[in-house]
C-alpha cells in the first residue's frame, strides 16, 4: 500500500500525455451502436469493470481469483460491488423527477453521443447532451482502472448545464443481489442441466447483442456485503464483503467536488442493493463542473481491508484526477513500447491493438495469476484452461515476458493441487485440471462435462511446453530451478505412469483420452496428445541436465517409443489411432502439431501432406475463434502463403469480432464474448506464423520462410525480449518482392 502513496507524489509531477492521433488505438460507439452494443471492459489484470453506453451506469466488476464456492456448484467469479456509478438528476421539474441512468437510451434524452475506448491510454470517455425535458446538460465521463496503482480506479463526470439551479449527484456502490436461480452444476448430469434450465423458463441460446448461449449457466457468483457505511462530511464510502463460501474483499470511495460548486445537502444512502453518497449541488448556466470518484479495492491475499482502501482513495483524491490519470497513461505508454505494427492495413492494425489491449488488461506481471479463457468475466466461469498455456502465454512471451511469467507461475503455485489429483487417480507426478480454479488450482469442471477433466489430459503437455518455452526465451536458471523444473519433473512422471506398454507393437501408447476435438471422448492414441506428451518428456530430460538433476531414464525411453499415429500409405499423420473411425465433419486437429509451443518435428514433405489433409476437411464456414490462428500458422509453416494469408484475414471478414469495442466471441453464433483465447491465436499468427520464428535450443530461429500479405508493406515486432535483450524484428519486402526478416538491435 505504501508504494501507491509514493506513486501519487510522483504522479502529481507527471503531465497528462498528449498522444499523437492514431485511429488504430481508438474504438468509438455512436448512437447507431445502441441496439448492438457489446460491452467491453476496463481492467488492470487485478480489477475490472464492464462498460455500458451511458458511461455512468453501475456495472459488474471482478477481481482476479475471487471466486464463489457455493455448495454443489462449481467455483465461479464473484461479482464485487459495482464501483463506477455516478448518477445525475437535473432536479424537480413540472414533468417529474428523473435520473439519467434510468432514462431511456434514445435520442430524445441523449444527443450528440459518442463513447470512445482509447486503447493506448486504457480509458473510456463518453460524451453527450443529456436532455431532461426543458433542461439540458453537456456531459463528459472518463473512467479508468489504474495500471500504475493496481488497487485504484477512478471516474470523473463533467457537467455543463444550460440552466441555473439545484442538481443531484449520486456516487454509488451497487450491491448486487444474489443471482437466481443457482444450479448445482457440480452434481447435475447433462440431461439434468437441460431440465433445470427449462424448469426455470430459461434457454441455452445466444441472445443479441451480447448474451452467450450458456448465459443461464455462466452467471456471476455472489459477494455478500457484511458492513457498509459512509461519511457525508468527508465525502467517503467504505464496505467489507465476502464471496459466497470464499475470500474476503473490501472497497472504498472518496469523492471530490469542485471548489466552485456549492453543496446544498449531503447524505449517505444505504439499502440492500445500494450504498451511495448523494449530493445536492447548486450550479450555474454555462459553467463546467468536474466531480471525481476515486475507488480503492482489495481482496484477501491482495491488499488490506476497507480502512486501507479508504486511505488509498483519500490519497488519490489529494493527488487529483489528472495526476492519477497521468501515472496511468505513463504505465500504459510503457506497455505499448512493445507492439506489433502493420504498415499498409489499418483494419488489421486496429484489430491487433484491440487483441493486445485485452491481453494486457487481463494480465498481471510477476504474480501467480493466470488468465481465464474469457478473461475477467463469468464466461466459462472464469476457469483456467489449457488456453492459458498454449494460446495466451506464447502471445505474451516475446512482448511482455513478465506477464507471460505469471501464467507459468500459476502452474508452479498450483502444483500441490495437481499432485493430489494424480494421486487420487492412482498416477505419479501431477495431473493438472481441465478447468482450474484461478485461485487454488483445483478441478472445477461441471459434473456434466466430467469426462473432460478425466481424459482431456493433453493439458499436462501444454503446461510442460509453456514451461520449457519460458526457459528458452529467458534462460532464467533461478526460475527453472525453483519453479519450472518441479513442474516439468512432475509432468514427466505423470506421462510415464499414464503410458501403457504394448508388447505386440513394441511401443508405448496412451489410451482412453479425449481429443482436442472433444466429441472423441474415449480414443486411443490421440495424435496431438501423444506428440505433445513426447515433447514434454524430452523437455524434462533437457531441464534435468541444466539444473544438475538426474533425469529418470524412463522419460527418454517412453518419449522415444511413444506411438504417434501415422499413415504410411498417405505419408501423413492421422488424428488418432487408425482404429478410430473419423467423421470428416469433425475436421482435423493436425494443424495443432505446428502450433508454436509444440512445432512437432517432421520432414517438409510430411508437414505439407498434413496441411493438405487439414485444408481439405476444414473450411472458412467451419471457422470459430480457436480455428483461424492454428490454420494460418500451419499454412505458413507448410509453405502455403496464400492460405496463411486467407486464414489470417478471416479475423477481419468472419463475424467473430463484435462492435463497438472489437470484443471477440468464440464462434459466430454462440456469442461467448471476451474470448481472449482467440486474441492469443491471432497474435501468435503474427508473432510466429508470418515471421516463421520459433523458440528453439539454438535461439529465436527463423525456421520457416516469412509471409507478408499483399497490401502490407511491412510487419514490425517492436521491442521484442529474448534472453534479456530488447530489439525489433521486421518483415519487409526485398528487392525481388519476396518477404525477408531482419533483426534491428538497439
Amino acid at each position: 500500500m505504501k508504494t501507491s502513496r509514493w506513486l501519487f507524489a510522483l504522479a502529481a509531477q507527471v503531465p497528462l500525455i498528449a498522444f499523437a492521433a492514431d485511429a488504430t488505438f481508438t474504438l468509438t460507439a455512436t448512437a447507431a451502436d445502441w441496439d448492438r452494443y457489446f460491452p467491453g471492459y476496463l481492467a488492470n489484470g487485478y480489477l475490472s469493470t464492464m462498460t455500458a453506453p451511458r458511461g455512468s451506469e453501475g456495472n459488474l466488476a471482478y477481481l482476479a481469483g475471487f471466486m464463489d464456492y457455493t455448495t454443489g456448484d462449481m467455483a465461479r467469479p464473484a461479482a464485487i460491488p459495482g464501483w463506477n456509478e455516478i448518477d445525475y438528476s437535473t432536479g424537480d421539474a413540472a414533468a417529474g423527477h428523473f435520473w439519467m441512468n434510468r432514462a431511456p437510451l434514445d435520442a430524445a434524452w441523449f444527443r450528440d453521443y459518442a463513447q470512445t475506448l482509447d486503447m493506448r491510454a486504457a480509458t473510456l470517455t463518453t460524451r453527450y447532451t443529456y436532455i431532461d425535458h426543458a433542461r439540458s446538460t453537456q456531459v463528459k465521463i472518463t473512467t479508468f482502472v489504474s495500471q500504475a496503482a493496481p488497487h485504484l480506479a477512478a471516474t470523473q463526470i463533467e457537467l455543463t448545464p444550460d440552466f441555473d439551479g439545484l442538481v443531484q449527484l449520486s456516487f454509488a456502490f451497487n450491491l448486487w443481489a444474489p443471482h437466481q436461480p443457482r444450479f448445482a452444476l457440480a452434481r447435475l448430469t447433462g440431461d439434468e442441466v437441460q431440465e433445470a434450465v427449462t424448469a426455470n423458463n430459461l434457454q441455452l441460446v445466444a441472445i443479441a447483442p451480447a448474451t452467450p448461449d450458456r448465459a443461464a449457466l455462466w452467471y456471476h457468483g455472489d459477494t455478500h456485503v457484511l458492513d457498509a457505511a459512509g461519511d457525508a462530511h468527508a465525502l467517503t464510502l467504505r464496505l467489507d464483503g465476502r464471496a459466497a463460501q470464499g475470500l474476503a474483499m473490501a472497497a472504498a470511495a472518496a469523492v471530490r467536488v469542485p471548489a466552485d460548486a456549492k453543496i446544498a445537502a449531503a447524505k449517505v444512502y444505504r439499502s440492500p442493493y445500494r450504498l451511495a453518497l448523494d449530493l445536492d449541488v447548486e450550479v450555474r448556466k454555462g459553467k463546467t463542473y468536474a466531480f471525481d470518484k476515486f475507488v480503492g479495492v482489495s481482496r484477501q491475499g491482495w491488499g488490506g481491508d476497507a480502512a486501507a482502501d479508504l486511505e488509498l482513495a483519500i490519497a488519490a483524491r489529494a493527488a487529483g484526477f489528472d495526476g492519477m490519470l497521468a501515472a496511468h497513461q505513463a504505465a500504459w505508454q510503457a506497455l505499448w513500447k512493445s507492439d506489433i505494427v502493420i504498415d499498409g492495413d489499418a483494419a488489421a492494425q486496429k484489430l491487433v491493438h484491440a487483441d493486445l489491449y485485452y491481453l494486457l488488461a487481463a494480465s498481471t506481471a510477476d504474480t501467480h495469476w493466470s488468465i481465464g479463457a474469457c478473461a475477467l468475466t463469468p464466461n466459462y466461469a472464469g476457469h483456467i484452461f489449457w488456453d492459458a498455456d498454449a494460446w495466451l502465454f506464447p502471445a505474451l512471451l516475446l512482448l511482455h515476458p513478465q506477464r507471460a511469467k505469471s501464467l507459468v507461475a500459476f502452474r508452479a503455485h498450483t502444483l500441490p493441487a495437481a499432485q493430489a489429483r494424480a494421486r487420487a487417480a492412482g498416477l505419479q507426478g501431477a495431473k493438472y485440471p481441465w478447468e482450474a480454479d484461478p485461485e487454488n488450482g483445483t478441478e472445477q469442471v461441471p459434473y456434466s462435462a466430467g469426462v473432460l477433466g478425466e481424459r482431456e489430459i493433453h493439458v499436462n503437455a501444454d503446461i510442460a511446453l509453456a514451461q520449457w518455452q519460458y526457459w528458452l526465451a529467458t534462460h532464467d536458471r533461478n526460475w527453472l530451478v525453483s519453479e519450472g523444473w518441479p513442474v516439468l519433473r512432475n509432468l514427466a512422471d505423470f506421462w510415464v505412469s499414464r503410458a501403457t506398454w504394448n508388447p505386440g507393437a513394441k511401443r508405448y501408447e496412451i489410451l482412453h483420452v479425449t481429443s482436442v476435438a472433444e466429441s472423441y471422448n474415449d480414443v486411443p492414441n490421440d495424435t496431438y496428445t501423444n506428440a505433445s506428451a513426447q515433447e514434454s518428456l524430452r523437455a524434462a530430460t533437457a531441464a534435468a541436465a541444466i539444473v544438475g538433476a538426474k533425469a529418470d531414464p524412463k522419460w527418454a525411453e517412453v518419449a522415444a517409443r511413444l506411438y504417434v499415429p501415422f499413415s504410411t500409405a498417405e505419408q501423413r499423420h492421422t488424428d488418432f489411432d487408425p482404429s478410430v473411425p473419423q467423421a470428416r465433419r469433425e475436421g482435423s486437429t493436425l494443424a495443432l502439431l505446428l502450433f508454436p509451443p509444440l512445432d512437432y518435428p517432421m520432414p517438409t514433405r510430411i508437414r505439407r501432406n498434413d496441411w493438405d489433409y487439414v485444408k481439405s476437411v476444414i473450411h472458412a464456414d467451419d471457422a470459430f475463434g480457436m480455428t483461424m490462428g492454428p490454420m494460418s500458422i500451419a499454412a505458413a509453416a507448410a509453405g502455403d502463403a496464400q492460405a496463411a494469408v486467407a486464414w489470417l484475414q478471416g479475423n477481419l471478414t468472419i463475424p467473430l469480432v463484435k462492435p463497438p469495442f472489437d470484443v471477440r466471441t468464440e464462434s459466430t453464433d454462440n456469442n461467448t464474448g471476451y474470448f481472449i483465447t482467440a486474441s492469443g491465436g491471432y497474435i501468435q499468427s503474427l508473432l510466429y506464423g508470418l515471421t516463421g520464428l520459433r523458440l528453439t535450443d539454438q535461439g529465436l530461429v527463423e525456421k520457416y520462410a516469412p509471409v507478408l500479405p499483399a497490401p502490407w508493406r511491412s510487419l514490425t515486432l517492436k521491442n521484442v525480449a529474448f534472453h534479456g535483450v530488447r530489439y525489433d524484428i521486421v518483415v519487409a519486402r526485398g528487392a525481388d518482392g519476396r518477404p525477408i526478416l531482419k533483426r534491428l538491435l538497439p
